[in-house]
C-alpha cells in the first residue's frame, strides 16, 4: 500500500522492494527527486549529481539502482566498493565492505518506515552475496536518516570527513546478523 500525502501509516514488514539498474530514461525522474526539499537538503547540485549518476551507469565501482514498490519507483539507491576508488576515505574498512546511499524520492513516502525497510532488505541481499560489512554515511544533522539506519541494524563507528563534508560513518556486519538470527 502506498499512502497518500498526509497519511501517517507505517510501512508493513511484508513490503518487498525490487532493485533494478538505473537507465538513462530514469535520470529525469531522479533529477525531480533531487529537487525535492527533503532530498536537496542532503545532496549536492542536481546537475552535478545527475552527471555522476550517468557516469556510474556503466561503472564497476558504483552500482546505481532504482527501488520499486509494487512496480512504482520510490527511491534511488547506490552501492559502491570503497576499495575500487583511489584514495577513498573508507578504504580502511575490511576488504569486501560495500557502502550504500539511499534517497526516497516522493515526499509522501518519507518518515513512514520505507528507509529502514529498504536498507534492511538490500543489506540482507548484499550479505547473501558475500559482503562482510555494509557502511552508510549520513550527515550528522540528518537525524531522520540516522534513526532509519539504526532501525535497519547499523551502528555509528565514527565521524569522518568525506568529499561531502562531515559524516557519521555507520556499519552493520554480516556476523552480527548471523548472531541475531541464531538467538
Amino acid at each position: 500500500m502506498i499512502p497518500r500525502s498526509g497519511d501517517q501509516i507505517m510501512v508493513q514488514q511484508e513490503n518487498s522492494y525490487d532493485f533494478r539498474p538505473v537507465t538513462e530514461a530514469d535520470l529525469p525522474m531522479i533529477a525531480g527527486w533531487l529537487a525535492e526539499p527533503h532530498v536537496a537538503e542532503w545532496w549536492d547540485d542536481p546537475e552535478k549529481e545527475i552527471a555522476e549518476i550517468r557516469a556510474h551507469i556503466d561503472s564497476v565501482s558504483v552500482e546505481p539502482l532504482i527501488v520499486e514498490l509494487d512496480g512504482r519507483p520510490v527511491a534511488y539507491l547506490q552501492s559502491y566498493d570503497p576499495h575500487l576508488e583511489d584514495d577513498h576515505p573508507y578504504a580502511d574498512q575490511p576488504f569486501g565492505t560495500l557502502g550504500i546511499d539511499l534517497s526516497i524520492g516522493p515526499p509522501e513516502l518519507v518518515g513512514i518506515g520505507h528507509g529502514s525497510a529498504i536498507v534492511r532488505q538490500f543489506v540482507e541481499e548484499l550479505f547473501g552475496e558475500g559482503a562482510p560489512r555494509v557502511i552508510i554515511d549520513p550527515h550528522p544533522d540528518n537525524g531522520r536518516a540516522i534513526h532509519a539506519y539504526e532501525k535497519a541494524g547499523f551502528r555509528p563507528i565514527g565521524r569522518r570527513q568525506s568529499e561531502y563534508g562531515d559524516v557519521v560513518l555507520m556499519a552493520v556486519d554480516a556476523a552480527e546478523t548471523d548472531t541475531e538470527e541464531g538467538d
